[in-house]
């Protein structure tokens, strides 16, 4: 199989206008965020909507293509991208492009998913941890998903789920495993089309999480666990606390 990590980049954003171009010791996140996926992907495209974006990404030389259009999610916008790069990878990986600490381990980790060749997507959750306590567990900003015994998602929430009837909120994480939804997404091509081809769901709506579309639509998503967190970028002041973790 071939693979493509395509990362969406998109320059407006109400918290965070021009993010992806924002200074990270000397380079730009977008250009952070590539060098990482590339650690493990021979084949990286930098999908964006913005000639500032187009431009920086060129200045390091590397695969830059622009959108024709908006779009309301990263999946869309991967999807364009695909096919205006001649559609011939059999998997696109969607790589955020706020993450500038991805680690290559869990490129691979979301690559073993297509192992299993009933795999059409693929996504990363990681266990919360005890010591993370009752906050980091009922933040909204961080979705939780419930996983059958092959480890595909049975569903999300931004709630926390599943609910321990007759337990105190503090021994939650010690009385069960509860994991959290890492936002990187593969997709089997013919997959992709279709999915791009769906409605917004009413459970979608609710949550505010794409995947509820696919999920309401019949689709498995195939998981895979990492113990590694991911460090996403929303805010300037996110920006200033990633900077400092910087070598």
């Amino acid at each position: 199989m071939k693979f493509i990590g395509i990362i969406p980049a998109r320059y407006a954003s109400t918290r965070f206008p021009g993010k992806p171009l924002a200074d990270m010791k000397g380079k730009p996140m977008i250009q952070r965020v590539y060098e990482q996926v590339s650690r493990v992907l021979d084949n990286v495209c930098v999908a964006t909507d913005h000639p500032d974006i187009e431009a920086a990404v060129k200045a390091f030389g590397d695969n830059v293509i622009r959108s024709l259009k908006e779009h309301p999610s990263g999946t869309d916008r991967c999807h364009e991208a695909y096919h205006l790069l001649g559609g011939k990878e059999d998997i696109i990986i969607n790589i955020q492009g706020d993450e500038p600490f991805i680690k290559p381990e869990q490129i691979e980790a979301i690559i073993s998913c297509f192992d299993d060749p009933d795999t059409n997507i693929a996504t990363l959750v990681r266990p919360f941890e005890p010591h993370e306590g009752w906050e980091a567990l009922a933040n909204p900003n961080s979705p939780k998903v419930i996983l059958d015994k092959n480890n595909y998602a049975i569903t999300f929430s931004r709630s926390v789920i599943p609910y321990l009837r007759g337990v105190d909120t503090d021994q939650w994480l010690s009385r069960h495993t509860f994991y959290k939804h890492i936002g990187m997404y593969a997709f089997k091509a013919q997959t992709l089309d279709k999915l791009t081809a769906l409605p917004q769901s009413s459970l979608e709506l609710a949550e505010s999480l794409e995947q509820m579309r696919w999920i309401e639509n019949g689709y498995k998503i195939k998981t895979a666990i990492t113990t590694q967190e991911t460090i996403g970028i929303d805010t300037p002041d996110d920006m200033a606390r990633a900077i400092l973790m910087i070598p």
